[in-house]
């Protein structure tokens, strides 16, 4: 269900006209991706200006920087996450996300809606970040998979359990090396309904895509199975998405970039087999995204 859903923000950052586009670049596609993929993450610059990037390939520029006027925070959030509600269409989108603050080591809830108008343009009809919980200094990455919320911080991952009450009862999972994590986003939950297992896709300082498969359970698990897709290759990314494909559903697309603003796009045929080996494509080039990007899976705006 959470793949159809996120379908539909991607499919409004595609129709999204009314946007703002910052940047574009009509030369950059890569072949290896099929026309019917998209792939978009989020941004902010360093004036709070929310920023959306995006790739599509079977569009006149294939590379986009979209903004909405108004959407902005007083600060600058050191990870952003898709958090437990998302929707919208053709004029309207609204989603709840968790941003971390730079100093004062909370997270804060982002409430975040617009309208596009007969004009055709498009307004924020809400944008509050409300605080929540604190324990969050010094933290890197966070990423939502419902209930839990994962926190990447010093050489450890935590959860905490999203409640009407808020963020509670952090606990650690297994492992030491999470400092070597440099990019994780949720993809998808698979196992059982008795048993669901979140994974998780991310880069590493030593070049490999990975992805991890961490029990959904009232139990922290007591360990984390994990798979190498690629080996090298990966470790310059500083944000790493994933994006659907309208026909070719057992696919996604993943969309890479590093602080210096090259953005790079890829393929995987094969989603949900642990096996990188059929992963292509390749660089975008030098398109100067380097405002601040957070991963996403399949997020629009």
């Amino acid at each position: 269900m959470r793949k159809t859903i996120l379908s539909v923000a991607v499919a409004f950052v595609v129709a999204a006209t009314g946007l703002v586009v910052l940047s574009s670049s009509s030369g950059a596609a890569v072949g290896d991706v099929p026309d019917d993929c998209a792939v978009a993450t989020a941004a902010y610059r360093s004036d709070g200006q929310r920023l959306g990037y995006r790739y599509e390939r079977n569009h006149d520029s294939p590379a986009q920087v979209l903004a909405i006027e108004g959407d902005r925070l007083p600060w600058v959030p050191t990870s952003v996450t898709l958090g437990n509600r998302w929707g919208g269409g053709g004029d309207s989108f609204n989603r709840l996300e968790f941003a971390v603050h730079p100093t004062d080591g909370y997270v804060y809830e982002l409430d975040r809606a617009a309208e596009r108008g007969d004009d055709h343009v498009w307004r924020m009809t809400k944008n509050t970040a409300k605080r929540l919980t604190g324990g969050f200094a010094g933290t890197r990455i966070i990423a939502y998979a419902y209930p839990y919320l994962y926190q990447v911080k010093g050489t450890a991952l935590y959860r905490y359990t999203l409640t009407s009450e808020g963020l509670t009862s952090r606990v650690k999972v297994p492992g030491t090396a999470w400092d070597t994590v440099k990019t994780l986003v949720y993809e998808r939950t698979g196992g059982t309904d008795a048993v669901p297992v979140h994974v998780l896709i991310g880069t590493k300082t030593n070049g490999e895509l990975k992805e991890w498969r961490i029990k959904a359970t009232i139990a922290p698990p007591t360990s984390i199975p994990s798979s190498v897709l690629r080996s090298t290759g990966w470790g310059s990314f500083t944000s790493l998405s994933t994006g659907v494909c309208e026909t070719h559903l057992s696919g996604r697309a993943l969309l890479g970039i590093t602080q210096t603003g090259e953005v790079s796009v890829y393929f995987d045929a094969s989603a949900k087999d642990w096996d990188g080996s059929d992963i292509k494509g390749g660089s975008l080039g030098d398109l100067n995204w380097t405002a601040k990007a957070y991963g996403q899976t399949g997020a629009g705006m």
